[in-house]
């Protein structure tokens, strides 16, 4: 019956803190009731945004917490957003809003990761700030990323802290020095790219689908649409002890489905999609065969059926009425109900209305749940909520029939089946970057394969920390300045001279000088004896890679390497007969190696490996900014014969 199970883990969640900006000392209870009066604000303020908002596990909420440890009273909210990253970036793009309507309003906001922000700008963020001195740091404040740095002068020792500062000073700083704390444009601009397109992107990221629904399924999606969310969580975390209870259904009958329209997010239909499940056969649940036009709406109603089966079987009748309080009873209401029409939140409908009913049950939901909530008000489980509606909810069967042949078009679910080339330029959306041109047939048969190599040695060129080696930025940022005379001349001085130099093994004075530029070496303020024991150790590895040379010269290793064509005599005599002893003994004329050449035949043969999948060669090339042209049968051939030709 079960073809693949999705085990339940530990979700992700992102936490956000809202601190109200010092001002004269409060009484803690004053104190407390300005946060509560500011949680009502901004949840009905920002209801339009919320309402009809498909959370994939938890809504965004806020909650007093007094104060504690040094930090102090503020609003507190979780949300745990699981596999559907877009809720935690909305977040964020709430939160800065928040703090831009609200200017005495500060914001910190992190998850499981971390600070995930400066996660997000990594690329842009000044040298000093690592994760072990970025706490209490980065903060919104009047819409904008704020970072409180470290003092670099000792005129600012005065007003920053030499250690990460406490939450109190935190604030104390933004409140005095706002136009100082200010996070530098790039790094605003990275985590604003993350967030840009909202609110309009909520309704982009939805998706429309046809189900063959049992009619309470169907009438319940119609009051609370965010319902769905449990449903496909239901189903998608299911064990063997959810599914006993799927054997013989008592809730939702299959004799009562009909075809409706459900939206979804984008993520919570490809959960129920990709999961690949047969129905029990006591269930009463049969699907048409494949090659049925409406197959895929009877399979993601029979699967949504089984999720709500599921919620309502993990009901237990133990919550008390009492905890239920009448939305239309708080005194908060009028105002909420006020405030949402003049946002235009029905747009426009007659009010009483089958659709101003449907928004208005959802708007007194979220009330419920987000705006008068009490903080002893035990939120009631989706399996009681559901079978609650059921029985409050009055519907007809029939009439729901009558609506199949009225239903919208649903979306078109193509964007599940990407290919390489639009996941990639997704991935590049994602990252902030431009959206790369692909390569022209005729630049792919001439094209130059010396950018593969410039690009490596700019990348070995870079320092490399125990915390890992920076890529050079992509060339449209940064471009890639590479001195090819200085590398080879260092490793000259270390390694010995090439074929055509001199093999003198005195090093003078002067030759050091190539090395003035390595921060590690300052020659120039070392005394004689350690110039002597630098000179020592130089000569001692020149001689140890000369014993290398002859016993490798003796194997086959050398001829798995690609040699210059055309070479100078390794050691050039000035008087023959002075070195006619020696010339017995070298029976043959060492040929350098062509370090180009091998490179870019195994980054190919690399590449070409990966077979259009992701691979070593594939990004590290790419995150140096080196597209290659797409790989095939003989194309690739041909251009690596064409530049060994040109090598």
């Amino acid at each position: 019956m079960e073809k693949n199970m999705k085990l339940a883990t530990v979700e992700d969640t992102v936490e956000y803190r809202l601190f109200l900006l010092p001002d004269e000392p409060t009484d803690p209870e004053k104190h407390k009731e300005i946060l509560q009066k500011y949680i009502e604000r901004i949840m009905t303020q920002f209801a339009p945004l919320l309402v009809s908002y498909i959370w994939q596990n938890q809504p965004f909420n806020l909650k007093y917490i007094p104060g504690k440890g040094g930090v102090p009273a503020h609003m507190f909210g979780m949300t745990e957003f699981g596999d559907n990253t877009e809720d935690e970036w909305f977040i964020v793009y709430l939160i800065k809003q928040i703090t831009k309507e609200f200017p005495d309003l500060v914001a910190r906001i992190e998850d499981n990761d971390g600070e995930f922000l400066l996660i997000e700008a990594a690329d842009f963020l000044p040298k000093w700030l690592d994760p072990d001195n970025s706490v209490n740091r980065v903060f919104f404040h009047h819409g904008e990323l704020c970072i409180i740095p470290v003092p670099r002068k000792p005129a600012a020792v005065s007003w920053l802290p030499t250690t990460p500062p406490t939450v109190p000073q935190a604030l104390n700083i933004i409140s005095a020095h706002p136009e100082k704390i200010l996070a530098s444009e790039s790094v605003r601009a990275a985590v604003n790219r993350r967030i840009s397109g909202y609110p309009e992107k909520v309704q982009a990221s939805l998706h429309r689908a046809h189900c063959f629904l049992p009619a309470g399924a169907v009438a319940v999606l119609r009051q609370h649409p965010r319902l769905v969310a449990a449903a496909v969580q239901a189903f998608y975390l299911r064990d063997p002890t959810d599914l006993r209870a799927c054997r013989i259904f008592k809730t939702f009958l299959p004799e009562t489905r009909i075809m409706t329209s459900v939206t979804f997010t984008k993520c919570l239909y490809a959960q129920l999609v990709q999961q690949r499940f047969v129905p029990d056969r006591r269930s009463g649940y049969r699907l048409p065969p494949p090659s049925h036009p409406q197959y895929r709406a009877h399979e993601l109603g029979m699967k949504l059926a089984h999720g709500f089966e599921i919620l309502c079987s993990k009901y237990s009748p133990h919550f008390s009425d009492s905890k239920k309080s009448l939305v239309t009873t708080s005194p908060l209401w009028a105002g909420f109900l006020d405030s949402l029409k003049k946002k235009d939140f029905f747009k426009g409908m007659i009010e009483g209305s089958a659709q101003y009913q449907e928004r208005l049950e959802m708007a007194k939901n979220y009330f419920q749940l987000s705006v008068n909530r009490p903080e002893s008000f035990l939120a009631m489980s989706p399996g009681e909520e559901i079978l609650t509606l059921l029985q409050t909810i009055p519907f007809d069967v029939e009439e729901l029939k009558k609506q199949e042949a009225t239903l919208p078009p649903e979306d078109d679910d193509h964007w599940l089946d990407l290919s390489p080339d639009q996941l990639d330029q997704l991935l590049q959306e994602a990252a902030g970057k431009k959206e790369s041109e692909p390569i022209p047939k005729e630049e792919e048969l001439n094209y130059n394969l010396t950018q593969v190599s410039e690009s490596m040695k700019a990348f070995i060129s870079k320092v490399s920390t125990h915390k890992g080696a920076e890529l050079p930025h992509v060339p449209s940022e940064a471009p890639i300045t590479f001195d090819a005379d200085s590398f080879l001349n260092y490793f000259d001085k270390i390694l010995g001279p090439r074929p055509h130099e001199s093999d003198c093994d005195d090093l003078e004075e002067e030759d050091f000088e190539c090395l003035d530029s390595d921060d590690d070496l300052d020659l120039e303020t070392q005394d004689p004896g350690e110039k002597a024991s630098l000179k020592g150790t130089l000569n001692n590895l020149k001689s140890y890679m000369a014993q290398m040379d002859q016993e490798l010269a003796h194997t086959s290793i050398g001829k798995s390497f690609t040699t210059r064509k055309q070479v100078e005599p390794l050691f050039q005599t000035t008087s023959i007969s002075s070195d006619e002893e020696d010339s017995g003994t070298r029976e043959s004329v060492m040929t350098p190696v062509d370090v180009d050449l091998n490179l870019v035949s195994n980054i190919l043969e690399s590449y070409s490996s990966q077979a259009g999948l992701a691979g070593p060669a594939s990004n590290l090339l790419r995150s140096m900014g080196v597209q290659l042209p797409h790989n095939t049968d003989h194309g690739t051939t041909r251009n690596h014969e064409k530049n060994q030709e040109a090598a």
